[in-house]
């Protein structure tokens, strides 16, 4: 069964990465995808799949849980992500 959304979060540390990909996780039915680690983990990226409204539930919660411990710089959801985008997220 082919996924319908993708939900990007984008966090200041490792700690309000791992706050938002529990609540995420939790909230939702959604499964990690891809983290993308820079600037030594000070800027952490993580990316859900689900559907439409398990990924938008879980980015919701997401940047909530990532707020309280510190700085989100993006959450977005990318409904029917094309696939060469999730060629991109999924290599390596």
């Amino acid at each position: 069964m082919m996924n319908e959304a993708i939900a990007l979060l984008e966090v200041q540390a490792n700690v309000a990465a791992i706050a938002g990909l529990d609540a995420m996780v939790k909230a939702a039915n959604v499964r990690l995808i891809h983290v993308e680690r820079r600037l030594g983990g000070r800027l952490v990226t993580v990316v859900v799949e689900g559907t439409v409204s398990d990924v938008t539930a879980a980015a919701e919660a997401g940047a909530e849980a990532a707020r309280e411990v510190g700085k989100v710089k993006l959450c977005e959801v990318i409904a029917r992500p094309h696939p060469e985008v999730m060629k991109f997220l999924k290599q390596g």
